[in-house]
């Protein structure tokens, strides 16, 4: 790896020391705090844990992220995660367990704003909604945990020594399967910036495939147990005595409702056993450890009645959480500026749009109103607000409808090169007959990735996505990721022009 990957990658897993610093604190805080569990075995414990779920699981919540914006330059990325690591250890160094998914995604935003770049309002609703789902479910399944511990614990009759060990080790579990969840769902906030760039490529170690991708939430599961083990103390003791004082087995429950929470949010497989079941699924996106922790202690808070509770923190608490996105936001809104004009380094690769006959039928084809594109026919830029803008105000779209119409209308030059693909190709992952319908498509080459994506479909049903429902959706994630997966190997990194022939 050449240093100036290291470098540019240098930022995220500085933020993921912050995050551990931070965040992955939270599954031991109570633990530590009620002096259940030392912490130099609480930070071991995490540590190891949270490189397992990182590297085993973290693909879920990723996605999401990606949705929100594609930061597409090493140098953005660099740029917006150390925004978000400025804010989550400013917000550290002042005690407070913010959360350092909020940090990501106002760096994230901050970025769409300098780049004029759309951004992803459903996947961004998602997130929001998330912000709140997370300590309220927390809170719920706290209350509803510590309600059947106790009728167990009276009904065991247990001897307090032995139910002291009991609970001793049941925090060290719960401990480890809230590490394992949490590095499932936030090395997205670490590394999922680096993802639409990445500069790994897949390998195989003693006969093992290792991804790019798990290569990169290797990296950040890493940093973001160097920040548990390092610099947690502080925050530890914020949440396990700061904002109520809690018992041991409070203290258990307060863990294992976080770790339940966390892992609900990442889990695909979870997702998918849900929907087969007829169930509500929820969002995978990478949620707050802090904020699951915190919703749980206030549910138990209010369910011993409010007394229990200190104002005075979970307002401290709650004031970060507004002001981490704005902060991060802003940051790196200037950061990136600074990155750009003052050190030379392209924050952001433009993106192409093209008006052509194609997106207007394609459009027409959709439903969508495209009688009056035509006056747009050919109109060529790479600022994805002032397309929109022409569309709403000159063509008479809505906003969803522009938005559809400036996806059909990137350009992204594909050449199936079978050359290339003999080389680059993961043969493992997709399946013959997906492998036989590329083949067919030898030589081919498309302006837009969703012509490749229909000449894929076309040529193979494996490559056709189903019915958007819960059901469903593992599918449709797993032929998305492929289809990027190939346009990526089969992108043109030279320019031609939009009326070459295609």
């Amino acid at each position: 790896m050449g240093l100036e990957i290291i470098f540019y990658l240098s930022s995220g897993l500085l933020l993921g020391w912050s995050l551990g610093a931070n965040d992955a604190a939270n599954v031991f805080g109570t633990a530590v705090g009620s002096r259940m569990v030392r912490f130099a075995t609480a930070a071991a414990v995490c540590a190891v844990f949270v490189i397992l779920g990182a590297v085993f699981a973290g693909a879920g919540a990723t996605h999401t992220l990606g949705r929100l914006g594609a930061v597409n330059s090493l140098a953005g990325s660099f740029t917006v995660a150390l925004a978000a690591a400025v804010a989550t250890f400013g917000m550290t160094r002042l005690g407070l367990p913010i959360s350092t998914s909020q940090a990501v995604v106002g760096a994230i935003i901050g970025w769409n704003v300098y780049a004029d770049m759309l951004t992803d309002t459903g996947a961004l609703a998602d997130i929001v909604v998330s912000w709140v789902l997370c300590p309220v479910l927390a809170a719920i399944i706290a209350v509803l945990l510590y309600l059947a511990l106790r009728v167990m614990l009276r009904r065991s009759r247990l001897h307090l020594l032995r139910q002291d060990a009991l609970v001793r080790a049941g925090l060290l579990a719960v401990g480890a399967f809230g590490a394992f969840s949490l590095g499932a769902n936030n090395v997205a906030n670490v590394v999922g910036v680096f993802l639409p760039d990445n500069p790994f490529t897949d390998i195989d170690v003693l006969g093992i495939e290792v991804s790019a991708a798990q290569q990169l939430f290797l990296l950040g599961g890493a940093a973001i147990a160097t920040g548990v083990v390092t610099y947690s103390g502080e925050v530890m003791r914020t949440v396990g005595t700061s904002i109520m004082r809690l018992t041991p087995e409070a203290a258990f429950v307060v863990v294992l409702a976080h770790a339940i929470v966390l892992f609900v949010f990442a889990s695909e497989s979870l997702e998918g056993w849900l929907a087969s079941h007829g169930l509500p699924t929820l969002p995978l996106v990478p949620v707050s450890s802090s904020q699951a922790v915190i919703g749980a202690i206030v549910g138990l808070g209010l369910l011993h009645g409010r007394r229990h509770l200190r104002p005075r923190a979970l307002g401290s608490v709650a004031l970060g959480w507004l002001a981490t996105p704005v902060t991060a936001g802003v940051v790196a809104f200037v950061l990136l500026f600074f990155v750009d004009n003052v050190f030379d380094q392209s924050v952001v690769e433009p993106v192409r749009y093209t008006v052509d006959t194609a997106v207007i039928e394609r459009a027409r084809a959709e439903g969508l109103p495209a009688d009056d594109l035509g006056d747009l026919e050919g109109y060529r830029t790479t600022n994805a607000l002032r397309l929109q803008q022409r569309l709403e105000h000159e063509v008479g779209l809505d906003r969803h409808q522009a938005r559809d119409v400036i996806e059909l209308a990137e350009v992204v030059l594909i050449h199936v090169d079978l050359g290339r693909a003999n080389l680059e190709l993961d043969r493992d992952w997709l399946a013959l007959d997906q492998l036989r319908g590329l083949r067919s498509l030898a030589d081919r080459r498309f302006r837009h990735a969703w012509q490749f994506h229909d000449a894929l479909a076309e040529a193979s049903p494996l490559w056709r996505l189903r019915e958007d429902t819960p059901l469903n959706r593992s599918w449709n994630r797993e032929v998305r990721q492929k289809r990027e997966y190939l346009e990526r190997t089969f992108r043109e990194t030279t320019r031609r022009d939009d009326h070459d022939p295609i």
